[in-house]
């Protein structure tokens, strides 16, 4: 897209360019007479100074909506990766919430393997100092 942005940039700039080039050289062609030659150039320069005014709007209204479109997507970026981001921790935090719930689960299965085999030694022991 940008190649041909820039091939029609170069077609207008080049037709602007033959425009004027033309102009000149028809006037500079035309059986007139010096003051008529003049005013004619002065009337086709002003012409031609409006219509370079005009490209120079045209071109200044293209400018602002491309800035205007690029700050929209990027803050539509912005938006996505913020959501994105958001959608992770709370992924993360699951993820933690349940490490600890496990981490707890194993811990109080394990003390109550230890408790089970001091409950076991102690009785092992009073069994034998029965004997």
């Amino acid at each position: 897209m940008a190649q041909n942005n820039g091939m029609t940039n170069g077609l207008v700039l080049g037709l602007f360019m033959g425009g004027i080039i033309g102009a000149a050289l028809g006037l500079l062609y035309a059986p007139k007479s010096g003051k008529e030659l003049r005013a004619d150039i002065k009337e086709k320069a002003d012409g031609l100074l409006e219509e370079a005014e005009g490209f120079k709007q045209l071109a200044k209204s293209k400018v602002s909506e491309i800035v205007s479109e690029a700050k929209q997507r990027s803050d539509q970026l912005i938006s996505d990766a913020q959501k994105k981001a958001d959608t992770l921790l709370e992924e993360a935090d699951k993820v933690l919430v349940g490490a600890r719930q496990k981490a707890g689960a194993v811990l109080e299965e394990g003390k109550r393997v230890t408790n089970a085999v001091k409950a076991g030694r102690d009785a092992y022991k009073e069994e034998r100092s029965r004997s």
